[in-house]
């Protein structure tokens, strides 16, 4: 019978949590063992001990080595949180004693860069002067691996694919909504053509495009938009997360890029691009704040997610 958690955290010991990670990189008993300084038996023996403590048995054997079975797979997923978590109290611990008010990690979408970040930002040095901040600009994707790994406090933007049971460990709180637009030049030959009628798809077919890497939801979005007119990826990308690249290089040449329509229409006010009036038959999902659902929010991080959700709803935003 599976332990109360009470009596759970009086039998778990740390170093089991070691051992069981060791297990998971080395793939068998003696060398996790040897990593940790410990004699085989020893390591046996505290295995073992887990497994009475959690009454399941977490391995099976696969030759000389171990197989994580079910209940293996679940403990693990637990104790690489706890890793994690680990990591960031020290992280932490480390800039309280360096006489600091620690440090914010952040990481958005471009979209949250002209919205409410930088509002909340300045909101939250007023109250922590002395607090650092380091603010990642990267695709939802990518950020949200950081933030798994523990090495962002919160995210800024979509949840990648909310129905899989292997993002279900993060907590989503929807902020607004932003559609994508196909950009180019001024002077680009869709542009002159687009002031007298609506560009259809097969028009964008003949132009190189300028994409965020797969993976990113507006990629897929665009995937999708190919996958609907029944036509092939476009050959000979240029992939960048960068919507500077992506503005320089339209300038320069005959190149489509898809960027946030928001940003679009910003650059579009200052003579830098034209927005292609096409409309994808698919749309982004809105996106958010996102914090890791087995990691303790602190208070700063937590204030910054509140500040984040007011600015969004302020008259204007």
């Amino acid at each position: 019978m599976t332990s109360s958690t009470p009596q759970l955290l009086n039998r778990m010991r740390m170093r089991q949590v070691a051992l069981m990670l060791a297990i998971e990189e080395h793939r068998t008993l003696r060398a996790a063992a040897q990593q940790l300084g410990m004699t085989q038996p020893a390591a046996s023996k505290m295995l073992h001990e887990l497994e009475d403590a959690l009454g399941e048995a977490l391995f099976d054997r696969a030759g000389r080595g171990l197989q994580l079975n079910p209940a293996g797979l679940a403990v693990m997923n637990t104790f690489r949180g706890l890793r994690n978590s680990m990591a960031a109290l020290g992280h932490e611990l480390d800039e309280l004693r360096q006489g600091s008010s620690g440090k914010l990690f952040v990481g958005s979408i471009m979209v949250a860069t002209t919205t409410c970040l930088c509002e909340a930002l300045i909101g939250l040095k007023k109250r922590y002067p002395l607090l650092s901040v380091e603010v990642s600009v990267d695709t939802s994707d990518r950020l949200v691996e950081l933030l798994r790994s523990g090495n962002l406090d919160v995210v800024l933007g979509r949840m990648p694919d909310a129905t899989s049971a292997a993002n279900q460990d993060c907590l989503f709180q929807p902020i607004g909504e932003e559609a994508i637009a196909v950009v180019a030049s001024c002077t680009h030959p869709l542009a002159r053509q687009a002031r007298k009628t609506r560009v259809d798809f097969e028009s964008l077919l003949a132009y190189p495009w300028i994409l965020q890497p797969r993976g990113s939801p507006s990629r897929e979005v665009v995937e999708q938009e190919f996958l609907s007119h029944h036509a092939h990826q476009p050959l000979g990308l240029i992939e960048t997360t960068s919507i500077l690249i992506a503005a320089s290089l339209i300038a320069r040449s005959e190149m489509l890029a898809v960027i946030a329509q928001s940003i679009a229409s910003h650059y579009e006010e200052h003579g830098l691009l034209r927005i292609i009036p096409y409309s994808f038959t698919h749309s982004l999902t809105a996106w958010g704040s996102l914090v890791h659902r087995d990691r303790a929010v602190n208070p700063i991080t937590r204030q910054f997610i509140e500040l984040l959700h007011a600015a969004t709803a302020k008259p204007g935003n």
